[in-house]
């Protein structure tokens, strides 16, 4: 067992790293996480507008009049339904920073290189001008975003290499002559990413973002959907854990994306009142199967603050069981410690696939709604966060799920507990023949 450990640390350690270094994927991250406090706002706004409550809907009306839902939607609309428009912002920033460049040219050269790739349309009935569907500023466009972001960059990146920039004597203010120096890369920028617009455009598809959505968006949120897929990543990311490297960074900055433009359909879906598409979404993920943190680790915590015997544990369990409640366990991964431990692994990978593997299927045989599509912040307590996200039934769900983990940790902790238990009574009982001889 020993010899297997080493060999897979020695294995998937480098190629972990070598991800979690990625600077695209880095990037990625970056993006989700500084649009994550606005798609946090967005989905409670969406949650206020469809309140499940009998009578709901017609108190509303009585209060505000018939079109009281746009008070509440339209702060959606302009947090989710455009979140790709933000998320290629702190992606373009996170970028710049990586190579030290100006972020503020990077921004403007992403911005308006999605801009320029995202498909438009002419106003009718006389009206001058066009307009860009709102669709394609949030999940739909999502890809492209990304792609966008990550090209248009490197394109900056490359002028600034080469020196291609106009430069103004010294004595000119640095906010005119930062305007000067980005006037070439983006004059590329705009160049090349026009003749891309219109290549696609001489093609089936129309536009880079149609091409995109059918050959890269469906097919891995199609994928991303899946069970055997979810069950796949959750491994990885639990063996990324047993070694010390924190995998849900790792998995996040390839999961995310696809994740939350599932979540993204589940919330179209949720506000217009049409059945809820996927199962597998970012909430899925978040409040299903990380109770207490990835590894499902509220269970452990309950049992470690309720019967551990050794005082180790006992010291453990009143540390970890606050922090375990909003989902945070460092203190149990790295304070039993789960790394590189044989007996706390086992359950640590098992629970998280045991837990997706219940809750798939109470939403799979209608046992437990869908969820709703609402980004609930990660810290929110079990059973309040499945009661959001999925109703009473998803808030009994957790408690089940609590159960259940504590059902898969109990053995491992109680043998992890007594090899602690017994090394303090051979130190105790060292100790007090040393005082006897003494």
């Amino acid at each position: 067992m020993e010899k297997f450990m080493t060999v897979l640390e020695e294995k998937m350690t480098p190629i972990a790293v070598k991800l979690d270094n990625n600077r695209y994927i880095t990037a990625i991250k970056d993006g989700f996480f500084g649009v994550m406090s606005l798609l946090i706002i967005g989905s409670f706004f969406l949650l206020v507008a469809n309140l499940p409550i009998t009578g709901y809907p017609e108190f509303m009306a009585s209060l505000l009049g018939e079109n009281w839902t746009t008070y509440f939607t339209v702060p959606y609309d302009m947090t989710m339904n455009v979140m790709t428009f933000y998320v290629i912002i702190a992606m373009a920033r996170s970028l710049a920073k990586t190579y030290g460049m100006d972020s503020i040219s990077c921004i403007s050269s992403v911005v308006v290189a999605f801009l320029i790739l995202t498909p438009t349309f002419e106003f009718k009935d006389g009206a001058l001008g066009m307009g860009i569907p709102l669709s394609n500023l949030g999940a739909s466009g999502l890809f492209l975003g990304m792609l966008t972001a990550v090209a248009a960059v490197e394109i900056v990146h490359f002028i600034d290499k080469k020196g291609w920039k106009i430069k103004m004597p010294d004595s000119v203010p640095a906010n005119v002559s930062r305007s000067f120096s980005a006037l070439i890369p983006a004059l590329f920028v705009i160049i090349i990413f026009n003749l891309v617009r219109i290549l696609f455009s001489l093609t089936e598809f129309g536009t880079m973002q149609a091409f995109i959505f059918h050959y890269l968006q469906v097919p891995l949120t199609s994928l991303g959907s899946t069970l055997p897929a979810t069950l796949l990543i959750t491994l990885f990311e639990a063996l990324l854990w047993c070694f010390g490297i924190h995998g849900s960074n790792v998995v996040g900055g390839i999961m995310q994306p696809i994740w939350l433009s599932l979540t993204a359909d589940n919330q179209a879906a949720f506000a217009s009142g049409e059945a809820l598409p996927h199962i597998v979404n970012y909430q899925f993920y978040s409040n299903f199967m990380k109770i207490g943190g990835f590894g499902g680790t509220f269970g452990l915590a309950i049992l470690i603050l309720l019967f551990a015997k050794s005082s180790q544990f006992k010291a453990l369990g009143k540390l970890a069981f606050g922090p375990g409640l909003f989902n945070i366990n460092e203190p149990l991964i790295f304070g039993i410690p789960i790394v590189l431990n044989p007996i706390m692994m086992i359950p640590f990978i098992l629970t998280p696939l045991v837990l997706c593997i219940v809750a798939y299927f109470s939403m799979k045989t209608g046992l437990v709604p869908y969820t709703n599509g609402t980004n609930i912040p990660w810290t929110t307590p079990p059973v309040i966060a499945g009661f959001l996200v999925s109703g009473w039934r998803g808030a009994l769900l957790n408690i089940v799920q609590i159960v259940i983990s504590m059902a898969i940790y109990y053995p491992f902790f109680k043998s992890a507990d007594k090899i602690a238990y017994d090394a303090e009574m051979q130190t105790s009982e060292v100790s007090a023949e040393s005082v006897t001889e003494a």
